[in-house]
């Protein structure tokens, strides 16, 4: 009993010992991953700043700025695990890196898909900060492209995160990638109206509305018979954004509605056309000659 109570007592005491050997060691590798937090923040502001002189693009610049601050966490990383570890030579990090990347790699192959794929679309630059997109159900302003998703802002003013493999693998619809955009404002005038004369008071009334560009220019068209009106599509362009569009085909309309009700046209309701049959003349089950006897024989 007592040659076990001696083991356990040296087991302890070279526990001991090694920790108080290490813990110097240790308690700089804390301070050095301490230090790294800072010297990362550090390293994305200059980088940041010389990006913003060096490049134009917003992406780029987003882009320095990330790979700087995950650079300065890799080496102040390596560089914590060396003195801890002094023993470890380049050959050994490298090693370790290699073992452990195919393992963080399966472990956390959605973050790593999502990251590679926020830096391709720094990269190729689809859509930038500020731009309005539509991706699948969701529409709005892009904010942010961080490591794993996309920030946009929707029109009601919610935040929605969309991851970057999502995104990068999705149709993306850019409203404002170009200077102007086009809307299509449907009307329909009643059968009596001159087509003409109603084609020139569109163009004229729409040319004139404030926010409408003059270039490219209104077009109006005809575009089919309704059920109860002849139908225009007015074709104007504005600026791209959705606030401008919606508040320009808001004016459109007001202003269209004035104009017709000065010229006396009509925008016709749904018209539909009954027709009453007396049901007494028709049998639907015999023929046509032999409802005079049918009628005889009911009555009998």
């Amino acid at each position: 009993m007592s040659d076990i109570l001696k083991t356990i007592e040296s087991s302890l005491n070279e526990l001991l010992a090694s920790s108080v050997k290490v813990f110097p060691a240790l308690l700089t590798a804390v301070i050095v991953l301490f230090l790294t937090r800072y010297m990362a923040q550090f390293a994305q502001r200059v980088v940041g700043k010389a990006g913003k002189t060096a490049f134009r693009s917003h992406s780029i610049q987003i882009l320095l700025e990330k790979t700087a601050y995950v650079m300065t966490w890799v080496i102040g990383v390596v560089f914590a695990g060396v003195l801890v570890f002094p023993g470890l030579d380049l050959g050994d990090i490298i090693a370790t890196l290699g073992l452990g990347s195919v393992a963080i790699g399966f472990a956390f192959q959605d973050i790593i898909k999502n990251f590679f794929a926020g830096i391709l679309l720094l990269l190729q630059e689809p859509f930038s900060i500020n731009d309005q997109i539509i991706i699948d159900s969701f529409e709005g302003t892009v904010e942010k492209i961080n490591f794993r998703t996309t920030q946009i802002r929707t029109y009601q003013g919610e935040r929605i995160l969309i991851p970057n493999a999502n995104v990068f693998t999705s149709a993306v619809q850019v409203q404002t990638a170009y200077p102007s955009r086009r809307t299509d404002l449907g009307v329909g005038v009643d059968y009596n109206t001159p087509l003409e004369d109603a084609a020139s008071l569109l163009q004229d009334t729409i040319e004139q509305l404030e926010g409408v560009l003059p270039s490219p220019r209104v077009e109006i068209d005809l575009v089919g018979f309704g059920d109860s009106s002849i139908d225009f599509i007015v074709r104007y362009w504005t600026e791209p954004q959705q606030a401008q569009v919606r508040r320009i085909q808001t004016k459109a309309i007001i202003v269209i509605k004035k104009a017709f009700d000065k010229a006396d046209i009509n925008i016709p309701y749904p018209i539909r056309t009954l027709y009453y049959y007396n049901q007494d003349n028709y049998n639907d089950y015999m023929p046509t000659n032999r409802n005079s006897n049918n009628h005889q024989l009911s009555k009998v």
